[in-house]
């Protein structure tokens, strides 16, 4: 059967130009998105403690106690217009160790009368999550002025939001004929001067329906109140319900993906406290920003619960029908569902004094005066800014004009009259559009970013790696296949596809959580970009970078070849160098000898110095990389040859030595003028080998009877077996090496060791 639905329109009143407002009874939206746990309704606990107030009505006390549990708590009193001036402070007893907190301030800059016009709305502090509590201590104090009074009906109300069961459920529809449950007052029964408990009307009688305006207080000047729309009937009793439930017209789809939100039953909510319909207007024109609870400490494991608290909170202290923000998103960044009706409707909430009645209010759990919020909060918050927005065809980045449901003035002394038209931004803080510093001074800074991030496009896109590639100076060079990788600065929930472009055409398409892509590329250079679409729409190309495909390989130009050098000389170690000439048509990468060991030489290195073993062929392995990774490979071949004096052919006076530190133990010493000593061999290079001190001598050197050098053995060190002269030529051949003494005066000795070639 067909439940009745009724549907209340409330007209614009000649003083305040205000949207619609429409009350279905018995009928909810689209309660969540995500799949999260549903979870069992917790039985949420609000108990009310009258405070005592000293004689002159400045101050009041409420003395250290035990208390049943509690978790969140905040002062009420009973003028929801009324403000406490000065400062509310409270102190918590750990119900984990007994320990006592410091002195905590409650926030007062807030308005009682957001859904003013129901019965036991009161005013109140902002509430403060404190953790689970046993014990607590209050004072209060009007400002120090003596004309300053604190409001009537003062009390503390803690809120013990209760445990919730894990249950898979889908989520349930706010809740019919079902009273709301009241707060238990508990009066303070060490101070006897506590003599204004509550009246019975701000505790146990249910509040009546009406449009809700806004947390936040208004100057003391500032008396008109946000004009409320006709009351709505409480919803249908079982009785009324003999047709099948009518449901809303579809809600509008939105620009952009709606995020995850953990809908009402996933975090707890006890329908039965709040059995009035939701209202809805008639579309989201901008969304307002909060900070609510008053803490950054809390763990997210604990965030379903501080929801709870403060949605036991706002109706049973507040006296409101429900939650007033829309959404409630935590630190680490989950989405809650705040206010029912359904995520995705206009749904009429109570947070923003004055203009509650075209907007949205999402409020952070936390207090961001002073720290900026984490970049979960503000992602968070973007997304669900964006989504609500992008249902009406807003921009998150915009201004809209918006009418003022009360007169009253912003943070910044900016005056609102009811009923005229006013400029904000799509995306605002609370503070713009009433007297308080929330969402707080850092969070509120943020916005700018918040709105960039919702309304895109994605920023900080830049290509940061070509895998497959090598890089020189600011070119890169493949084979063919390369993979590109990027980043972005904003996140990739807001960003819907990538694209890698190759010279202007897309030839790869990702999600927006990739980071890499790969690329097949044609021979010869590219220009290689990456294509990133926000969710709005709106596009960003990246810088590009030029990768060429480059199959050609490098090549030896000069050839491996070896040569001997200038240095100590042993059987197991003859000084060699080993040169070569890579070249490449692209961009050479190195060089690497890979036998008899591993080396690896830089792109205009063309020799190394190594040793090699006498009397062994020893192979030399080299092969050439291009940044394209190309190769070329070439090698050579070489044999040292140590020689002895004894085996040369030798002419005049020379001397036998015998010593380990020479070659074979023995060696040649002359320093008669002109005697000589030669060899003849087959090779391509060779070294002559001699023992060398301070009074050593100088000899002539003659290859293939040409004299090519005067060498002076001299040495202010003593050195044995060292090679101090070389010759080499480009290819093997047979020579003869022939050394003359000079008889240098004052040193005419030379002692030698014989030589060595390179065969």
């Amino acid at each position: 059967m067909r439940s009745k639905r009724r549907i209340w329109i409330t007209a614009a009143l000649a003083t305040s130009a205000v949207t619609g407002v429409l009350v279905f009874e018995g009928v909810t939206g689209n309660s969540s998105v995500d799949t999260d746990a549903k979870s069992g309704p917790a039985k949420t606990d609000v108990h009310a403690t009258a405070l005592k107030v000293d004689g002159d009505g400045t101050s009041a006390t409420l003395g250290k106690r035990d208390t049943k549990p509690f978790s969140m708590l905040g002062i009420t009193w009973t003028d929801p217009a009324a403000k406490v001036t000065g400062a509310v402070e409270v102190r918590a007893r750990s119900a984990a160790n007994g320990n006592w907190t410091s002195w905590l301030p409650l926030d007062t800059d807030i308005d009682g009368r957001t859904e003013a016009g129901r019965s036991g709305v009161r005013g109140s502090t902002e509430p403060r999550w404190v953790g689970p509590s046993n014990g607590v201590e209050v004072r209060v104090n009007a400002g120090g002025k003596v004309s300053a009074k604190l409001p009537a009906g003062l009390r503390l109300d803690t809120v013990d939001p209760g445990r919730s069961g894990t249950l898979n459920a889908d989520p349930a529809a706010f809740a019919a004929d079902i009273p709301a449950a009241d707060a238990t007052t508990d009066p303070d029964p060490s101070d006897p001067a506590a003599t204004e408990p509550p009246a019975p009307s701000d505790i146990t009688e249910p509040p009546a329906e009406v449009t809700p305006s806004d947390p936040a207080s208004p100057s003391p000047s500032d008396t008109a109140t946000e004009e409320p729309t006709p009351p709505a009937s409480v919803s249908p009793s079982p009785s009324a319900s003999s047709s099948p439930a009518e449901t809303l017209p579809p809600a509008p789809p939105s620009t952009v993906p709606k995020p995850p939100i953990t809908s009402r039953a996933g975090w707890g909510a006890d329908e039965s406290i709040s059995p009035e319909a939701p209202e809805y207007l008639d579309a989201v024109k901008a969304v307002f920003v909060h900070h609510t609870a008053q803490t950054n400490t809390y763990s997210c494991a604990d965030s379903a619960a501080i929801v709870r608290g403060l949605y036991a909170y706002h109706v049973k202290s507040n006296g409101w029908k429900d939650l007033g923000y829309n959404f409630v998103v935590d630190k680490c960044g989950k989405i809650f569902e705040g206010r029912k009706g359904g995520v995705d409707r206009p749904v009429l909430g109570a947070h923003t004094y004055g203009f509650n009645r075209e907007s949205t209010g999402i409020s952070v759990i936390g207090t961001y005066t002073d720290s900026a919020a984490p970049s979960a909060v503000t992602t968070s918050v973007a997304r669900i800014a964006a989504w609500k927005l992008g249902q009406y065809k807003g921009n998150p980045a915009g201004s809209t004009m918006l009418t003022a449901g009360a007169t009253g003035s912003n943070y910044a002394g900016t005056k609102y009259t009811t009923g005229t038209k006013y400029t904000f931004n799509q995306i605002s803080g609370h503070r713009d559009g009433f007297n308080t510093q929330c969402p707080g001074t850092k969070l509120y800074g943020q916005l700018p970013a918040i709105r960039s991030l919702a309304a895109g496009p994605v920023t900080g896109l830049a290509i940061k790696s070509v895998t497959g590639a090598g890089l020189s100076g600011t070119t890169y060079y493949t084979k063919s296949t390369v993979t590109v990788g990027w980043s972005a600065t904003t996140p990739s929930a807001f960003i819907s596809k990538y694209e890698l472009l190759v010279d202007g055409k897309s030839v790869a398409t990702t999600a927006g959580t990739a980071t890499s892509a790969k690329a097949t590329l044609a021979v010869g250079s590219h220009q290689v970009q990456v294509r990133a679409t926000h969710q709005s729409g709106k596009v960003t190309t990246s810088a590009a970078a030029t990768v060429v495909a480059d199959q050609t390989a490098p090549a030896f130009t000069t050839k491996p070849n070896l040569a001997l050098r200038t240095g100590t000389v042993n059987t197991t170690a003859v000084p060699i160098t080993l040169k070569w000439k890579a070249t490449d048509a692209a961009s050479l990468k190195e060089v690497r000898l890979t036998a008899p060991l591993a080396k690896t030489y830089g792109p205009t290195t063309t020799s190394a110095s190594h040793t090699a073993k006498s009397g062994v062929a020893t192979g030399w392995a080299m092969t050439a990389y291009d940044q394209a990774g190309n190769t070329a490979a070439a090698s050579v071949s070489g044999t040292p040859v140590i020689v002895q004096e004894s085996s040369a052919t030798k002419t005049g006076t020379w001397t036998t030595k015998s010593s380990p530190s020479y070659l074979g133990g023995k060696s040649y010493s002359s320093s008669s003028k002109s005697a000589s000593l030669s060899w003849t061999f087959t090779g391509r290079s060779v070294a002559l080998v001699a023992s060398r001190a301070a009074t050593s001598g100088q000899v002539y050197v003659y290859v293939d009877g040409v004299k090519v050098s005067t060498v002076d053995l001299k040495s202010s060190t003593t050195k044995y077996r060292d090679a101090l002269w070389t010759k080499s030529w480009s290819s093997s051949a047979k020579h003869t090496v022939k050394i003359v003494v000079v008889a240098t005066s004052g040193r005419p000795t030379v002692t030698t060791d014989g030589i060595v070639y390179l065969k």
